[in-house]
Formats: C-alpha cells, sequence, structure tokens
C-alpha cells in the first residue's frame, strides 16, 4: 500500500464556467487555469500520482502545453488513472476536502463521488469529498479562489 497526498488552488475568473469534481457547478465566476481548472480533481491527481512515486500534474500536463489548454480534467485523471493501471495499481480509498466560502457545495457531492468513481473504476464509499469554509480567512474568506486537498491510499493488484 502507498500514500499520496495533493494540493491545487484556483483564483476566481468572470469569464470561465465552474468545474469541481467533474462537474459543472452553477456559480458567477469560474476558476483561472490552463485546463478547466477542476482544482479538486488536480489535487486528487497531485496525490495519486505522488503515491506512485511520480512528480506532480505539472511535470505531465505543463501549462505551457496547448495540447492541454482548456482540457476537461477528466481527461487528464483518466490518463493518470492509465498510469496507475500500468503498474497494476488500484485505489483504495480518497479523502479530500474542498476549500471555499461560496459556491456551498454540499448539493453536488455524491454526484461528483459517483464521476470520480466511475473514472477510478472504483465504489463511490472509497471516494469522500467534504466542503469546508476557512471562516472569512485568507484568500478563500476573502472569495479569491478555491483550494483543495486530497489524500489517497493506493495498492497493487
Amino acid at each position: 500500500m502507498r500514500i499520496g497526498i495533493g494540493y491545487d488552488v484556483h483564483k476566481f475568473a468572470s469569464d470561465r464556467k465552474l468545474f469541481i469534481g467533474g462537474l459543472e457547478i452553477p456559480y458567477e465566476y469560474g476558476l483561472l487555469g490552463h485546463s478547466d481548472a477542476d482544482v479538486l480533481i488536480h489535487a486528487i491527481m497531485d496525490a495519486l500520482l505522488g503515491a506512485m512515486g511520480k512528480r506532480d500534474i505539472g511535470f505531465y500536463f505543463p501549462d505551457n502545453d496547448e495540447e492541454f489548454k482548456d482540457i476537461d480534467s477528466k481527461i487528464l485523471l483518466k490518463k493518470v488513472f492509465q498510469m496507475m493501471k500500468n503498474e497494476n495499481y488500484k485505489v483504495s480509498n480518497i479523502d479530500s476536502i474542498v476549500i471555499c466560502e461560496k459556491p456551498k457545495l454540499k448539493n453536488y457531492i455524491e454526484e461528483m463521488r459517483k464521476i470520480l468513481a466511475k473514472i477510478l473504476e472504483t465504489s463511490p464509499s472509497n471516494i469522500s469529498i467534504k466542503a469546508t469554509t476557512t471562516e472569512k480567512l485568507g484568500f478563500t474568506g476573502r472569495e479569491e479562489g478555491i483550494a483543495a486537498q486530497a489524500v489517497c491510499l493506493i495498492e497493487r493488484e
């Protein structure tokens, strides 16, 4: 068994759609990034890569490569999962947290779990997604952006 940790942050942008956990969330702002800036998927990808002893997502999907411009992060997660499969790893569990004041995510978490579980060929019960605020402190508290953290446990099949 191997453990990995991931973290990501993106600032809000007015001319973008908001994607979190592979799901489009209705909100007045999206997140700024080279890809679709799905902060949760990016944190999960880094956790999975770290658990495999690999480098971070920027190494595999650089933000100066036009191939990844505005790409759906679910596609990138599928690529990371293929790397796992190539080394005979499977997801034991993922624990994650999205940090933002707004939008409120409680009504979207179950769908996010299903989306991620399908990509990672595991049960939604193996994926935890929590949402929290910072009680108005820091950049997330000032509603300047969103952060996410993820921890994963993977094992060889």
